[in-house]
């Protein structure tokens, strides 16, 4: 599941069409993507599901143009403000905010890519409704979910739906800016959808 179509290109680039995978829109936003996979598993049958696409790097964990796989997906900003602060929906008692993936999986796909001479990072990923775009906002999600990775939209949705259907769930975010002020100067674009296409190359290997 990709968010958009520039990101599903790049997927089926790398997979060169391969009929084993099953490459979708997601759409923009959690809520989308979570309608659009569950509508996907409903119609079909599927032994996993990957949400891929760009994302943002916090700094010092995933630089511009690598790849992050998940080590867990994690809805960062579900929950209530309150007077002390953020607090989750699990803190909240009113379900959880995370997604586990399958460890034999992400080290199934970590080790093809660095095997590949690829750049890769391991780490929670975050689904935000609002990209970050302040070092302020960036440094409360550091402090409330250590090890933050990256950060995009839909990985959360496209997880629970996943996850009511039984199915594992992949996470693949390849980095185009990081994590705070939007200096689109600086984004790497071009470099992150090559890298998608990369990984999604070495996903045909290792998954088919």
């Amino acid at each position: 599941m990709t968010a958009v179509a520039a990101e599903r290109d790049a997927v089926l680039r790398g997979i060169r069409g391969s009929s084993q995978f099953d490459v979708r829109l997601a759409g923009v936003g959690s809520p989308v993507a979570a309608a659009n996979t569950a509508t996907a598993l409903a119609l079909g049958d599927y032994s996993l599901v990957i949400s891929a696409g760009i994302g943002g790097g916090f700094v010092g964990q995933a630089e511009l143009g690598s790849i992050v796989v998940a080590s867990e997906i994690i809805a960062a900003d579900l929950g209530a403000e309150t007077a002390e602060g953020f607090c989750s929906v699990d803190e909240l008692g009113f379900g959880s905010s995370r997604v586990s993936v399958e460890s034999n999986l992400v080290t199934l796909l970590t080790d093809a890519l660095h095997g590949a001479g690829l750049s890769v990072h391991t780490g929670p990923i975050l689904t935000v409704t609002t990209v970050t775009g302040s070092s302020e906002s960036a440094d409360a999600l550091n402090k409330r979910i250590p090890g933050a990775t990256a950060e995009a939209m839909e990985g959360y949705g496209v997880a629970v739906a996943a996850q009511i259907y039984n199915v594992p769930v992949l996470e693949i975010r390849t980095i185009s800016n990081a994590v705070g002020p939007r200096d689109r100067a600086a984004w790497k674009m071009k470099e992150a959808f090559e890298a998608l296409e990369a990984v999604s190359s070495i996903l045909l290997e290792v998954l088919t």
